[in-house]
């Protein structure tokens, strides 16, 4: 079983985590360690296989600034459903979770610093000329924790040149995505990250030998 170190104590489930937070105010980043499964995978579902809506396959790698492939990082994801609505689980009520809804997951980069998620395209807010967008997340075992920019789509209409200068700032690299056909009704993305891009008072860090380039 994969156990993360967490300060000095192993994540298991419910927030046992002692990563600050950088890269400035985060209202919510507690909440990557809300549910934080025991066992964690470089392939995770966020919406359930039934969940109404046209299937999305999110993909990337993550490298360390060298240009490197970082393991055993934990990317956390959270969005709406198709409808643009987080939905809610009372039990988690209090929490930072609950504002996160019930679509949401984690996953660990394998080997190669890769992992993949499957989940549904998400639905702008309504009534609202924000575009739909997955809410991203990292969490460096024994480090920190800290956002980076969301996912947005560039096919959305409401992604309009100045939604995106107010809404990217490279944290993390961009996560502007051009969504691709995969599997006739499904959709694929890719969103590679960047430890410590655009993230400021990221602590500095060193890739352990053996890392495999890009």
């Amino acid at each position: 079983m994969l156990v993360l170190l967490v300060g000095c104590r192993a994540a298991t489930g419910a927030r046992s985590g002692s990563e600050p937070v950088v890269g400035g105010p985060c209202e919510g980043c507690e909440a990557v360690f809300e549910g934080l499964p025991d066992v964690l995978l470089a392939q995770a579902r966020i919406a359930p296989a039934d969940e109404p809506g046209d299937a999305l396959r999110i993909e990337g790698t993550v490298f360390h600034r060298d240009g490197s492939a970082a393991t055993g990082i934990v990317v956390y994801a959270y969005h709406t459903n198709a409808r643009g609505i987080y939905p809610r689980d009372e039990r988690m009520r209090g929490q930072a979770a609950y504002l996160h809804g019930t679509l949401r997951g984690w996953t660990r980069t394998d080997g190669q610093g890769r992992y993949r998620f499957d989940t549904v395209r998400p639905g702008g807010y309504a009534d609202s000329d924000t575009p739909a967008h997955v809410h991203m997340h990292v969490l460096e075992p024994g480090r920190c924790t800290y956002y980076v920019d969301d996912i947005l789509f560039r096919d959305d209409p409401r992604l309009t040149p100045e939604r995106i200068r107010e809404d990217t700032h490279g944290r993390g690299g961009s996560g502007v995505v051009t969504p691709q056909r995969h599997e006739g009704s499904g959709w694929l993305v890719k969103r590679d990250i960047i430890l410590g891009e655009g993230i400021p008072d990221y602590p500095a860090q060193v890739p352990p030998e053996g890392s495999a380039g890009r």
